[in-house]
């Protein structure tokens, strides 16, 4: 049954309405969670289909109040691809990634500064919390060139009308091209929502286990043409790092010999109880009970477990004190950092209108304990924490206001602090949106770069890495030294965000102002960039709609840097897409065509596997042809297929036709020739 809503006839409901709760006879859900009566006058009669994704099912984010649907969209394969088009890693799927857009840290206090492989992760924050009133499941398959290989298997449902569970796990597999480059990361989740029936308490729960091991090769040696290589092989490349080495693995399973190991384990728990009004619905047969929250307390406990190592048995002496002018000291380089935290939050919010629950304001203070072992050192950094939050989506949806603020107010990153604001506003006749926003962060460097030895310590526990290294080291066990000591980085951010969906249209910019900017400037050393110093970003994404069935798609990044900061961007980049697309037959919608990926040349970051650290370089200039491929995309019901042809730009004419043309994405590091992907998305709800 199809019909407007009567806005006048609105009855509101509690934001933490249980997933599966029946929804009255002659009700329905706005975008707010809120029931809302049905006006029956000039309807018009239609079967629905029970199955119906869009309408049985939606979820949130954690943390989160805004209700998301289900993306039955195929026009855009990186929508479910773990790295975004706007990255690049190092040759290989699940090897190093970073942006190449300007994205500093943001966020105050501890940071390990180990950032490298974060696009592969699960985190709290993009855990989902699903409202179903049936069991969901989805199945990912992607297979790739070379046994490149993606599974991701997850499913949620209601056990009872008052519990909800989400399970959620993926692997990712791929020997890769060239020597030495295997990955395999795999990551589970757990997460629960349970209520009261009474509605007054809550309880939140997620399990997060994260384990990444990526091959490191540190590129491959200079002065080889990588288009005479025997049978156009690149795995007959010499590398850097682990030339020798065989790697031993399986999809569940691989050996690193030489590389990265990353593990994360991670407990949540948060517990609310609210004080309210009692009021209930009552309908021709049937009673509903319903309750508004207006003051609730809440508790926050999380653990987490961190290591980060990077080791390698059995090391060519020779090739390290080339490359990378590092010395090994024995049969075995093995660099070690392990992370324990534990965090108490204890908040306190207050709901001033009982039928707006995306308006609150919210008080909260925290207790962390950190304990850290780096081979050599014990460290304890002990912090108490202050914040505060308004939020106010308005009724008519016109304005969504936000607005918080964090303050670390003792402890070892005591004067770190963060604070935002943004407003949102519906454009009239709702053709779109306006937003603006402001956001300032004074932060302490992160560990890894920022934290050194005292000169007493340091006495102690003399260096044992490189040849004639004077600067100070850091307390972190990988090689990092630095010249002196460092101030807190403040960063400021100016935004705006205009979208228009009629138009197809979405315009944003991004202003940065930043002084005492941390990085790495070499494979070992720190700095700090004390000036003043910004970075401008302007956006835009646009469709245009060129025929009856093809579709033209823009999306541009534009970048400039004031100054003469440590900083390399390409000026441009952009990616277009040229589709054939539709609904045809019945169930069968359809996008095909042509995608090309473009980035002006400029001076690449380069990487140390040692540290596993992106940092600048002013010798070698990235100048590559834009990527380009062909797909082929489809879904049918709520099967979903994908089919890329990537790297055509490759070919190679100067020997007849071969793929050997390769682009660079780092000073070293070729990445793919042309490439083959297939990927089964499939959703069933039961």
């Amino acid at each position: 049954m199809l019909g407007t809503a009567a806005h006048a006839q609105r009855i509101p409901i509690s934001s933490n309405r249980l997933p599966g709760d029946t929804i009255p006879a002659g009700y329905q859900l706005d975008s707010h969670g809120n029931l809302i009566k049905i006006d029956t006058t000039n309807q018009t009669l239609q079967h629905r289909n029970k199955y119906e994704d869009s309408i049985t099912i939606s979820y949130r984010y954690w943390d989160s109040t805004k209700m998301e649907k289900i993306d039955s969209s195929i026009d855009d394969f990186y929508t479910r691809f773990p790295v975004p088009w706007t990255n690049y890693d190092l040759g290989n799927f699940g090897n190093a990634s970073k942006s190449f857009i300007f994205q500093p840290n943001m966020e105050p206090g501890f940071d390990e500064g180990m950032h490298a492989y974060d696009v592969y992760r699960y985190t709290k924050e993009n855990t989902r919390f699903f409202q179903t009133t049936r069991p969901y499941s989805e199945t990912v398959f992607l297979l790739g060139s070379r046994a490149e290989q993606m599974i991701n298997l997850f499913h949620t449902q209601n056990k009872k009308s008052n519990f909800n569970f989400g399970l959620d796990f993926k692997i990712i597999s791929s020997p890769g091209s060239y020597k030495n480059q295997s990955t395999n990361i795999t990551n589970s989740r757990i997460n629960t929502f349970y209520q009261s029936n009474n509605k007054r308490y809550s309880n939140t729960f997620i399990f997060i286990n994260n384990k990444i091991l990526s091959s490191e090769n540190g590129g491959v040696k200079p002065g080889q043409n990588l288009d005479s290589l025997a049978f156009n092989d690149p795995g007959g490349a010499y590398v850097k790092i682990g030339n020798d080495l065989n790697t031993v693995r399986t999809i569940f399973n691989s050996t690193i010999a030489a590389g990265t190991q990353y593990k994360e384990t991670m407990l949540l728990m948060r517990q609310t109880y609210d004080l309210g009004q009692k009021d209930s619905l009552v309908t021709d047969s049937v009673t509903y009970k319903l309750f508004y929250p207006r003051l609730r307390f809440q508790h926050t406990i999380e653990y987490s477990k961190k290591s980060y190592e990077f080791h390698h048995f059995l090391p060519i002496d020779s090739d390290y004190v080339k490359y990378m002018d590092f010395l090994p000291m024995a049969d075995t380089i093995r660099f070690t950092d392990v992370w324990q935290n534990l965090s108490n939050d204890i908040a306190v919010i207050s709901y001033p209108q009982k039928n707006n629950l995306n308006q609150f304001l919210k008080l909260n203070a925290g207790l962390e304990l950190l304990k850290g072992n780096t081979d050599a050192f014990d460290i304890h950094y002990n912090n108490v924490y202050a914040g505060a939050e308004y939020r106010n989506r308005t009724r008519n949806q016109l304005y969504d206001v936000v607005a918080a603020g964090k303050l670390y107010v003792a402890g070892h990153y005591a004067g770190d602090y963060s604070a935002y604001i943004s407003l949102q506003r519906s454009l009239k006749r709702n053709i779109g949106s306006l937003k603006i926003g402001f956001q300032n962060v004074n932060r302490t460097p992160s560990f890894v770069a920022g934290e050194f030895v005292t000169d007493s310590i340091r006495a102690l526990t003399p260096s044992i890495y490189g040849n004639g290294i004077t600067a100070k080291q850091s307390l972190t066990a990988f090689p990092v030294f630095n010249n002196g000591s460092y101030k807190k980085e403040n960063i400021t951010k100016i935004f705006a965000l205009i979208n228009i969906p009629p138009a197809n249209l979405e315009l944003g910019g991004e202003y940065y102002l930043i002084s005492n900017y941390t990085y790495f400037k070499d494979f070992y050393n720190s700095d700090q960039y004390s000036s003043l110093f910004n970075v401008l970003h302007i956006y835009a994404q646009k469709k245009i709609k060129v025929a009856n069935h093809l579709s033209w798609y823009l999306d541009g990044h534009f970048q400039q840097i004031a100054g003469n900061a440590p900083i390399h961007l390409p000026l441009v980049l952009a990616r277009t897409r040229f589709a054939f697309e539709g609904n045809f037959y019945k169930n069968l919608f359809l996008s095909t065509g042509i995608e090309a990926r473009y980035n002006t040349p400029y001076k690449a970051d380069n990487y140390s596997p040692l540290t596993g650290q992106f940092f600048p370089q002013d010798t070698t200039t990235i100048s590559n042809r834009p990527d380009i491929s062909v797909y082929l995309n489809f879904r049918i019901k709520s099967f979903k297929g994908f089919v890329r042809l990537d790297n055509l730009n490759t070919v190679n004419f100067s020997n007849g036709i071969s793929f050997t043309d390769v682009n660079y994405s780092a000073p070293g590091y070729p990445e793919r020739s042309v490439w083959l992907r297939v990927g089964i998305w499939w959703s069933f709800v039961n």
